[in-house]
């Protein structure tokens, strides 16, 4: 979930934050949010600004792969800004701020963006419908333990309700399980988490999620797999650290046409030297090597929404 063993992603980073304190103590018409679940937005200049570009250009007539691309490239240079979600200790409120992100809700709120614009959607509202649906169970929004916090999950959720097809054919790809524990095991990093029965609730999501499986391909064996990618398609890094599955998300990013095209990484990065969506340079093959913990890469294709 909630990943990010260097602070490299806000939801992530949650976990990891959590991670780092505990170790060292971590318009489409949808079935969306609760009716009465608590709604925060920030950042209507961007919205608009966004909208009205994807209008004048016909986005919505484009493959999502490249309405994808375009979108994320919307977010360069947004800052970095870590536990973006976490507005309330008490209740869960489905949010979105396009002013700042972390390594989730970048790719996250682009894929939102960019689902909104092919079903026509045209304000905030629309936007949180699809947030909502995107990173709740189900798409239904509800106390703390409904939001899919673990990326493996996010991934198994959004591709049962059709938003995504997790890539598991790829060459030198190999089983991926996840083997998470850590919000549940930690309790004390996560305020949501002093009612024992939110803590029970994560558990069983828990042991749910450690029973499914996945598909990743291991680092040494990502230049091979560099053809098969398209702009768009979601990049979860996997970590071996204990009780954690993912510890970084972003997107790919292909620029160019062709033989001569080439496959990138992009991300809302952590790094001091950065603090905001970058494309990360060199192909994406080389973009992982900040952390011995790293394993492989899963890897999800947005679908077109219907």
């Amino acid at each position: 979930m909630i990943l990010s063993g260097c602070n490299k992603c806000s939801r992530r980073s949650f976990l990891t934050g959590a991670l780092t304190s505990a170790m060292m103590l971590a318009c489409g018409v949808l079935p969306v949010a609760a009716e009465n679940a608590p709604l925060n937005f920030t950042g209507k200049e961007v919205l608009d600004r966004i909208l009205s570009r994807a209008r004048q250009g016909k986005w919505q007539l484009l493959p999502m792969s490249e309405l994808m691309g375009k979108v994320a490239c919307e977010f360069l240079g947004t800052p970095y800004k870590a536990f973006t979600l976490e507005l309330s200790s008490r209740d869960e409120i489905v949010s979105v701020n396009l002013k700042c992100l972390d390594c989730v809700t970048f790719f996250e709120t682009t894929l939102a963006l960019s689902r909104l614009i092919k079903l026509g959607g045209t304000s905030a509202a629309d936007l949180l419908k699809q947030i909502a649906f995107l990173r709740y169970y189900g798409g239904t929004a509800g106390d703390f333990s409904t939001r899919l916090h673990y990326t493996s999950g996010w991934f198994i959720d959004n591709q049962r309700k059709g938003v995504v097809r997790l890539l598991e054919d790829l060459p030198g790809a190999m089983p991926f399980s996840p083997k998470v524990n850590f919000m549940s095991t930690h309790p004390s990093a996560y305020p949501q988490l002093s009612d024992p029965q939110l803590v029970e609730k994560i558990k069983a999501r828990e042991e749910a999620l450690n029973r499914e499986r996945l598909s990743y391909v291991p680092l040494a064996k990502l230049a091979g797999v560099e053809p098969f990618l398209q702009s768009g398609d979601i990049v979860g890094v996997c970590t071996r650290l204990s009780g954690l599955d993912i510890e970084h998300t972003g997107l790919v990013l292909r620029q160019g046409r062709g033989a001569s095209s080439s496959v990138h990484f992009m991300d809302a990065s952590s790094r001091k030297r950065n603090m905001k969506v970058v494309i990360e340079p060199g192909p994406l093959s080389r973009a992982f090597n900040w952390s011995s913990q790293l394993t492989g890469v899963v890897f999800a294709r947005p679908l077109e929404p219907k």
